[in-house]
C-alpha cells in the first residue's frame, strides 16, 4: 500500500485528477516546457489558441519535444525531426521512411477555466471537465476578484494541504496580516467529506486582524468565522466571514454588513519536492475598485511569502529529522486527509 507519511517514504500523487499547469496567459504559440508530478510535459497553443499538452519527450531518442519547433499546429522533434500533432500521433518521420508504430507520444487532456490552464494527469478516458472545482460568484458582478498570483514552493505539497487546513497557525505565522491573539486557542471542527476536508470555527467578540480591518463596514469587535476547505488532491478554499460581534453564528443569517473574502488555492505538485502554487480571491465588496485589488494582491502575496518560509524550513526539517516528531489535536484535519488521500493513492 503507497504510504503518504511526513518526512518518510516519497509520497506518491493522485494521477486521475485536475491539476493547474499554467495561468492562461503564460502559454502562448511557442513551446513551454513544464513538470507536473515528476513528468515533463511541452505545451502551446495551436492556430485556434486551443491549449495543446504532450508528453515531452519524442520517441527516438527522448530528446524533450520542447527543444524542436512548432510547424503549424504540430511539433517536430529537434533531433531528427519527427513530426507529432495536438493529438500525440506522429505525424512525418525521416527520409520518407514509413511512419512506426510506436511512434506518438502522450497527449493530456486540457481545459480552461478561471483564467488557467487545468490538465488531466491520469487516463484520458477518465478526465472528466465537471471534476474541476466550482468557484462560486465567478462572473457575478457584484463581487470583486483578485486576480492572484502564483510561488514555487521548495516543499511538499503535502505540508501545504497541513498548513491550509489549520486555522491556528496563523495566530502565529501571520500576526500581522490574517491573524491576532484570538486565533491561538479556539478549537477548530472537521468534518470529512468525499471529496475532502474541512476545518472550522467561530471566533466570539474578537478585534479584526490587521488584513481585514480597512475593509469592514463596521465599527468595534467582531464574530469571525474561519473556514479551511481542502479538496483531494490537493485544492482548497479559505472563507473568512467577519460579522459584527454578537451577530455570527450558522445558525444566524448573515448580517447585512458582512465581509466574505473567498480565497482559492491551488497546489500542483512539480516533484516530491517542489509545488507550485496559484491563487486568487472573491469578496463581496468594491467590484470593480482596482485600488482594492492591488491592496489584496500586496498583502496576500506577503502573508504567502510567510507560509512559504515557514514550509520550506519544515520540509527541510521534516527530511533531516534526528528524532520523531509528534502530532498535535489541532493536527486531526491534516492527519485524515493524508489518510484518505492515501488510500486514493493506492486504489489507482
Amino acid at each position: 500500500m503507497t504510504r503518504i507519511e511526513s518526512g518518510s517514504e516519497s509520497p506518491a500523487f493522485l494521477k486521475n485528477a485536475w491539476y493547474v499547469a499554467a495561468w492562461d496567459n503564460e502559454i502562448g504559440h511557442a513551446l513551454t516546457a513544464v513538470t507536473l508530478l515528476n513528468e515533463s510535459i511541452v505545451m502551446y497553443r495551436d492556430s485556434a489558441g486551443k491549449a495543446v499538452a504532450l508528453e515531452n519527450a519524442c520517441p527516438h531518442r527522448k530528446l524533450p519535444l520542447s527543444m524542436g519547433r512548432l510547424k503549424g499546429d504540430d511539433v517536430e522533434c529537434g533531433y531528427h525531426g519527427l513530426t507529432f500533432n495536438p493529438q500525440g500521433a506522429c505525424t512525418r518521420a525521416p527520409g520518407g521512411q514509413r511512419i512506426p508504430k510506436a511512434a506518438c507520444v502522450h497527449s493530456y487532456p486540457v481545459e480552461e477555466r478561471y483564467g488557467l490552464i487545468w490538465i488531466w494527469m491520469g487516463e484520458a478516458a477518465k478526465a472528466d471537465p465537471s471534476k474541476i472545482m466550482n468557484v462560486d460568484h465567478w462572473g457575478d458582478p457584484a463581487w470583486g476578484l483578485n486576480r492572484g498570483d502564483a510561488m514555487t514552493v521548495e516543499a511538499n505539497y503535502l505540508y501545504i494541504t497541513d498548513n491550509l487546513l489549520d486555522p491556528s497557525h496563523v495566530a502565529w505565522v501571520h500576526q500581522t496580516s490574517f491573524g491576532n491573539a484570538a486565533c491561538a486557542d479556539s478549537v477548530p471542527d472537521m468534518t470529512a467529506a468525499d471529496n475532502g476536508v474541512i476545518v472550522s470555527r467561530w471566533m466570539r467578540d474578537t478585534e479584526p486582524a490587521p488584513f481585514y480591518q480597512p475593509f469592514l463596514k463596521f465599527q468595534g469587535n467582531c464574530d469571525r468565522k474561519q473556514h479551511y476547505e481542502v479538496r483531494y488532491p490537493s485544492h482548497a478554499i479559505i472563507k473568512a466571514i467577519f460579522v459584527p460581534a454578537g451577530t455570527g453564528g450558522d445558525d444566524k443569517p448573515l448580517h447585512k454588513d458582512v465581509f466574505l473574502m473567498d480565497s482559492y488555492n491551488f497546489l500542483t505538485p512539480i516533484t516530491e519536492n517542489l509545488t507550485r502554487y496559484y491563487w486568487f480571491q472573491m469578496r463581496n465588496f468594491a467590484p470593480n475598485d482596482r485600488a482594492v485589488s492591488a491592496a489584496f494582491a500586496t498583502s496576500v502575496r506577503t502573508a504567502f511569502e510567510e507560509d512559504k518560509t515557514i514550509l520550506q524550513a519544515v520540509h527541510r526539517g521534516m527530511n533531516n529529522k534526528k528524532s520523531g516528531n509528534i502530532d498535535l489535536k489541532i493536527d486531526k484535519g491534516p492527519l485524515h486527509f493524508r489518510k484518505r488521500l492515501a488510500q486514493m493513492i493506492a486504489a489507482e
